[in-house]
């Protein structure tokens, strides 16, 4: 290999390069990438990312760490996975668009107002405790996450189609209020602390 090859691929190889194949889900395709565009062109948001699947890999691949990590791009993911379906070689993006947005969560950097980044975060504390999700208590941690009187207003907004569920037998509102989740709250607390148990250990190979 000439000298000129080398000093291209030992750039290519950044270290950001390195950190994304080490700690983001799938991160080891990201290199696979051969930029045809299929994937932004099958997203339904595709016109919105600011970085389109490809474009990101692209800036993974030059080293461009914190404009990655602190794009809302990979939050813009719906997990329709029209990408994965249709890239012609078969690279698993959903998964790293995931990744990505969970290592930027982790490391602190990703956007802090970002709606999908906000709802993550209150499905997630809200499933955690009893193993299913209360609606009642999601809506109104979306509802009023911009203050009192914000809230009242997006739920004086969202009366007629509350109203139209109920109508239409789609939301008994009496089950809103009773407590609700798995039977075996125990035993998913102790899957989830073993799930952690070995990230935590797969973060400390990393690291090594």
């Amino acid at each position: 290999m000439s000298d000129l090859n080398t000093q291209a691929v030992a750039k290519y190889r950044n270290n950001f390069l390195k950190e994304v194949e080490a700690c983001v889900e799938e991160g080891d395709w990201v290199k696979m990438c051969m930029q045809c565009g299929v994937c932004s062109g099958s997203c339904p948001f595709g016109p919105h990312w600011d970085h389109p699947p490809q474009e990101l890999f692209m800036m993974i691949r030059a080293g461009k760490r914190e404009e990655v990590l602190t794009s809302s791009s990979m939050w813009m993911c719906t997990s329709c996975y029209n990408c994965i379906v249709r890239c012609p070689r078969e690279i698993p993006i959903t998964h790293i668009m995931h990744g990505l947005a969970n290592y930027a969560h982790r490391l602190g950097l990703a956007p802090k107002n970002q709606p999908t980044r906000h709802f993550s975060g209150l499905f997630w504390n809200n499933i955690i405790k009893t193993g299913r999700v209360n609606e009642l208590k999601l809506s109104l941690g979306l509802y009023f996450r911009d203050g009192l009187v914000s809230g009242i207003k997006v739920g004086m907004a969202m009366a007629s189609v509350g109203i139209g569920m109920v109508l239409a037998k789609r939301l008994n509102p009496l089950e809103l209020l009773k407590p609700h989740g798995c039977k075996d709250t125990k035993g998913i607390h102790a899957m989830l602390k073993k799930a952690r148990e070995i990230e935590d250990r797969r973060k400390g190979l990393t690291a090594a």
